[in-house]
């Protein structure tokens, strides 16, 4: 059995437990605005980034890095609150292409200053430049590949 040293487990309940944290301020700033969840700004964002030419499913499954059922879900709500429409991909006759219509562009618009306030008001006003770039390297070793 592998035995785990406290400082991992110290470093690994921190990052999750803040993490979390730090995403409830946002998602409970995004509903008090009456604005969707944080989940439907990433998506939007990604498709808005693709214009003209819109996504398709797989990659922005592979962007949001999400599983391919928690994707189709997201779409589905997106698309039943009319931010996107699925086109007929001309390439594959069965695939679609995600595009975003202008509520989506309007919405994501709208969340984005929810968004920013929070980021700001939960990292850069308590981590001075240095830390948060700092932060920033550290979690960046932690996504890198493991060998």
């Amino acid at each position: 059995m592998t035995k785990v040293r406290p400082d991992t487990i110290a470093a690994w309940t921190s990052l999750v437990s803040v993490s979390g944290a730090l995403l409830e301020r946002i998602e409970e700033a995004l509903k008090s605005a009456g604005l969707p969840p944080l989940s439907w700004y990433d998506a939007l964002l990604e498709i808005e980034k693709a214009e003209p030419d819109g996504l398709r499913p797989f990659e922005l499954k592979e962007r949001l890095l999400l599983p391919q059922y928690s994707t189709s879900r997201l779409l589905a709500r997106i698309e039943k609150a009319g931010m996107i429409e699925r086109q007929s991909c001309e390439d594959d006759g069965r695939g679609q292409v995600i595009v975003l219509t202008e509520a989506g562009r309007t919405t994501r618009q709208r969340m984005w200053p929810v968004y920013a306030e929070q980021l700001s008001h939960l990292i850069e006003e308590r981590l001075p430049a240095g830390e948060r770039q700092q932060l920033a390297d550290l979690l960046g070793k932690l996504k890198a590949p493991v060998p």
